[in-house]
Formats: structure tokens, sequence, C-alpha cells
């Protein structure tokens, strides 16, 4: 299981360890995956309106539903646990789950801990946020491009050794910690502008 790690930014995601990697999985993954690709692009339809209604409320009343949040927050999550296991980044197959809370249960080998701010929200910066994702959008592009470039690299390694190379997992999985960081930032589950940075 992924443990949990102090972070400093309100969108944090962390994988396990564990880098063996059965030779077939390459081959396999991607039809693992599509029941729950399935439901987490409903549930991401769905998380789609509520940060659209909640871009409306927070314009007017400076503060985030706790409800929205959390749904948002769920979405999000299961989106992560979704794609770490279509990328390879554990074997254990993700659970259908559905609990509404920030903190991650800690039950599978991804996590991911959202500390969502609900009050006093910055509404300027909630005004603007699309423009204001152009920086760090052109900076998920770049990375995003040479992530899918070393899982190419990394799944053939897999084929041959049944292991994910510890720096290509490591690099892949900064990648997704950082596009997380732009998902909950575009989500408006906070106001910190997300580093430019794979830690």
């Amino acid at each position: 299981m992924a443990t949990a790690v102090p972070a400093n930014y309100p969108v944090y995601f962390a994988a396990s360890d564990d880098n063996e990697v059965a030779n077939w999985r390459p081959l396999a993954h991607w039809l693992m995956v599509i029941p729950h690709a399935i439901v987490a692009n409903v549930l991401s339809y769905a998380s789609n309106i509520l940060v659209f209604v909640s871009w409306f409320i927070i314009l007017f009343t400076g503060k985030m539903p706790d409800g929205m949040a959390r749904f948002i927050t769920m979405a999000m999550r299961y989106n992560a646990r979704t794609y770490s296991f279509a990328l390879g980044l554990t074997e254990q197959y993700p659970p259908f789950e559905f609990e509404v809370q920030n903190e991650d249960p800690g039950n599978y080998a991804v996590r991911l801990d959202i500390n969502p701010a609900l009050e006093g929200r910055n509404r300027l910066t909630v005004f603007f946020r699309i423009f204001m994702l152009i920086p760090i959008g052109l900076f998920m592009i770049v990375v995003f491009i040479a992530a899918y470039v070393v899982m190419i690299i990394a799944w053939f390694a897999v084929l041959f050794t049944g292991t994910y190379p510890h720096g290509m997992r490591n690099f892949v999985i900064g990648v997704f910690r950082a596009g997380q960081r732009f998902s909950g930032y575009a989500n408006l589950l906070t106001d910190e502008y997300p580093p430019f940075s794979l830690d």
C-alpha cells in the first residue's frame, strides 16, 4: 500500500515502491482496465458539471460546498487509481469504491490525498482560472509527452524482464503527481498555484 506522505501542496499523489510487474501485463492491462475506464469517464463528466456549478458558487459566495468538493475528490481518486493501474504503476486491480472523503482510505497501492479549500476563496483567481491554467498546462503537455515515450520503453522492459525500471517508474509517478496537482487546481479544489515540479 502507498503510505501518506506529508505534502506542501493540497493535492498529493503517491504510489507503492513495488516495481515488479508480470511480463504479460503490458499485453493485457488495456483490456483489464476497460470496466474501470467506463466508470471513471462517467464520474469525470459528473465531476465536470459540479466544477462548472462550483465556479459560479465560489464567485458569488467565496466558498466551495463541501459535498461538491468531496464528489470531485472522489472522481479524481477513482481516475487516479484507474489510470495508475492502466499505466502499470501497480498490479493490484482497482476497487470499485465511491467513498466521498478527502483523505485517501489507504487501501490501495496508490493514494490521492486532497485538502480542498472550502472557505475564503480567491474569487479573482477563480474567475480567471481557465487563463491561469495555460502556463502549467504547457508544462504538463511537455512532461506528458516525455512520460509517454518513457512508458513505451518501460513496457518493453517489463515484457522482457518483469520489472518496471526504477528510474522510469519514478519519472512516470512524478508526472502523474504533477497531473493530479494540475487537476486539483483546474477543478477549483485549491487556489494555490501548482508547482512546476514532479516532486
